[in-house]
C-alpha cells in the first residue's frame, strides 16, 4: 500500500461494479445493540480501491470520534446548524454521547466540548424530537439501562427525564431500540430484553401502554402510523401491534432460519406498506408488504457478509439503504419494475459504497434527503448521494 496514502482515501462510491476481492478476516463484532456482541470468524469480502485525495473528497466526508461509534442519529429542526448526534461504545460503565454539526456548504465538522454528556452504559439509540416546529423543546433521547430525554441549551445538555417502566422496582430491564415518530412526537416506543414493548407519553413522561410483545428478548421497534408498531424478536418474529386492540397482535414474517433472532426492523414511513428486517448473522434484508402477511416480497442479498443496519429514505419512501460487515453501504431501489416476490437475490443495488471498516451503523438525513451518515469502528462518515 502506498504509504501517501491514509486510510480513509482508501473509498470507493461505484455503481453496479461488484468485482471482490476474497481473503479470510477474525474480529469480534458488535452489532448496534450493545447487549448483543456476536463472535463472527467467517470468510469475508472487500474491495479496495485507491483514490486520490480529491476524489476522496467528492461525496465522502469523515469525522473521527475519540472512541469507538455504538449509533448515531439527525436532528431535523432548521433553526439549527446541521447536526448528528453519536454515542459511544466503551466497555466501561461510563460512555459518551456527542453532537457534532456539519456545514453543507464548506463540508467542515465542527464540536463544541460543552455539548459532550456521560451516558451510563453504551447508547443504543439516538433521537431527536421528531418536528420541525422550533417553537418545541430541542430533545435529544437515549436508550441503554433507562429511557431519557436530555434537553440541549447553547453550552450544555441537561439530563430532563428518566423514564423508568418498571412500576415495581428502581431497576429497569434494558432497552434494546426505541422509535420516535414525527406524526405522533408525543409517544415514544420502546422495546426491552424483558420481553416486553412500552409507550411513552413524553409530556406526562409516563408509560401509556405496556405489552408483553413477544416470547423472548425484543431487539427492535418502529412506528407504522398513528397506534400502530412493530418489533422483532430474539423468537425471529415480527408482530404488528395496534394499540386500540391491544389483547392481539399480527406475525406478518418468521424467519426460516430456526431459533435465529431478528435484530433490526424498520417500518418505511414514507411508504407504510413496507418493512425491512434483519436476522442475525445475515447477510440478507428481507423486505416485507403488509397487504402480503407472511411471504417476503423479497430478500436483497448482495451483502458478502453480515447486514447491520438499514434506513429507508425519507419522504418518498423508494430508496432503502443496508450496510454491514463487508464494509459496503448499498442503496436499493424498493418498488421498482424488478421488484418481483422472490427476485432480490438477482436485484443489484442502484449503487454502493466500499469502505475500510465494517459499517454498523446508516441513518438518511431527514432534512437533506441526498445525505447519509454511516459509522464505521471511530468514523463518521457523510455520504452525498
Amino acid at each position: 500500500m502506498n504509504p501517501n496514502y491514509s486510510e480513509d482515501m482508501v473509498l470507493e462510491l461505484r455503481i453496479r461494479d461488484m468485482t471482490e476481492l476474497s481473503g479470510v478476516r477474525e474480529r469480534l463484532k458488535y452489532h448496534r445493540n450493545p447487549f448483543l456482541s456476536i463472535l463472527n470468524n467467517k470468510l469475508g469480502s472487500f474491495r479496495l480501491t485507491m483514490l486520490s485525495p480529491t476524489e476522496k473528497r467528492l461525496g465522502v466526508h469523515t469525522y473521527i470520534a475519540q472512541w469507538p461509534i455504538s449509533t448515531l442519529g439527525w436532528s431535523i429542526r432548521h433553526d439549527r446548524d446541521p447536526r448528528l448526534a453519536i454515542g459511544s461504545f466503551l466497555e466501561d460503565y461510563s460512555n459518551k454521547v456527542e453532537l457534532v454539526h456539519f456545514n453543507y456548504d464548506t463540508f467542515n465538522f465542527t464540536t463544541d466540548p460543552r455539548l459532550i454528556f456521560d451516558h451510563p452504559y453504551a447508547p443504543t439509540n439516538l433521537m431527536f424530537f421528531p418536528s420541525e416546529d422550533t417553537s418545541n423543546p430541542d430533545i435529544l433521547a437515549t436508550s441503554g439501562d433507562y429511557l431519557r430525554l436530555w434537553e440541549i441549551h447553547e453550552d450544555r445538555i441537561e439530563l430532563r427525564s428518566l423514564l423508568n417502566g418498571n412500576k415495581l422496582s428502581e431497576y429497569n430491564s434494558p432497552i434494546t431500540s426505541f422509535d420516535w415518530a414525527e406524526f405522533d412526537p408525543r409517544r415514544v416506543a420502546a422495546s426491552s430484553v424483558d420481553t416486553t414493548c412500552t409507550i411513552w407519553d413524553i409530556e406526562k413522561e409516563a408509560v401509556d401502554t405496556q405489552l408483553v410483545a413477544h416470547d423472548k428478548e425484543v431487539y427492535d421497534i418502529s412506528w407504522g402510523g398513528f397506534n400502530i408498531f412493530a418489533s422483532v424478536s430474539g423468537d425471529g418474529s415480527v408482530r404488528v401491534f395496534d394499540l386500540r386492540d391491544k389483547e392481539k397482535s399480527t406475525i406478518i414474517y418468521e424467519n426460516p432460519a430456526q431459533h435465529c433472532p431478528l435484530l433490526r426492523l424498520e417500518w418505511n414511513k414514507a411508504d407504510p406498506r413496507f418493512m425491512a428486517t434483519v436476522g442475525m448473522d445475515s447477510n440478507k434484508v428481507v423486505i416485507m408488504d403488509i397487504r402480503l402477511p407472511t411471504t417476503p416480497l423479497t430478500e436483497l442479498s448482495k451483502h458478502k457478509r453480515s447486514v447491520n443496519a438499514v434506513s429507508w429514505s425519507p419522504h418518498i419512501g423508494r430508496h432503502l439503504c443496508s450496510v454491514g460487515d463487508d464494509s459496503r453501504a448499498m442503496i436499493w431501489e424498493v418498488g421498482g419494475t424488478e421488484f418481483q416476490a422472490g427476485n432480490g437475490g438477482d436485484v443489484e443495488p442502484e449503487m454502493w459504497y466500499g469502505s475500510t471498516d465494517e459499517i454498523n451503523q446508516v441513518r438518511w438525513c431527514h432534512v437533506r434527503t441526498d445525505w447519509i451518515a454511516l459509522t464505521s469502528s471511530n468514523k463518521l462518515q457523510l455520504l452525498k448521494v
